[in-house]
């Protein structure tokens, strides 16, 4: 890991966001609350929350990170199902690593959720992509 112990702690705040395509039947189940496991969204959303929250222990050189927020919003849009997370702390290093792990495994829980309708005859997945994750943006105060 690298040394931050000569860093003072400031506020940080990192937005991330990503994408899964899915099929717009499947978009539909989720629209009208009747995929089989329940409610994605929330599922998702809990996810990505823990995510973060864990993201050193995922992450082999990441610092644990005392967080202070974070906000897992999730949409679907005309693809499929769009994620945003925004993480803050007061910390000596940022924490855009929490907001992009966090994107990641809320939508790997969308996928979960509704891998049974995305399936081909074959089982396969030809349409489902997880795909864009980035940081959108991330600031801290002055030193």
């Amino acid at each position: 890991m690298v040394d931050v112990s000569g860093k003072p702690e400031v506020f940080r705040e990192a937005l991330a966001k990503g994408l899964i395509r899915l099929k717009s039947e499947t978009l539909g189940l989720i629209r009208e609350g009747r995929v089989e496991k329940g409610d994605v969204f929330g599922v998702a959303r809990v996810a990505g929350v823990l995510a973060a929250k864990n993201t050193s222990g995922l992450i082999p050189l990441c610092h644990p990170l005392p967080l202070t927020s974070v906000n897992v919003d999730l949409k679907g849009v005309k693809e499929g199902v769009e994620c945003v997370v925004t993480v803050r702390a007061r910390a000596q290093t940022g924490v855009e690593m929490e907001a992009l792990t966090g994107v990641v495994v809320a939508l790997l829980a969308v996928w979960d959720m509704v891998k049974q309708y995305e399936k081909d005859e074959g089982g396969q997945y030809p349409w489902t992509v997880v795909e864009d994750v980035r940081v959108v943006s991330k600031r801290k105060e002055k030193d």
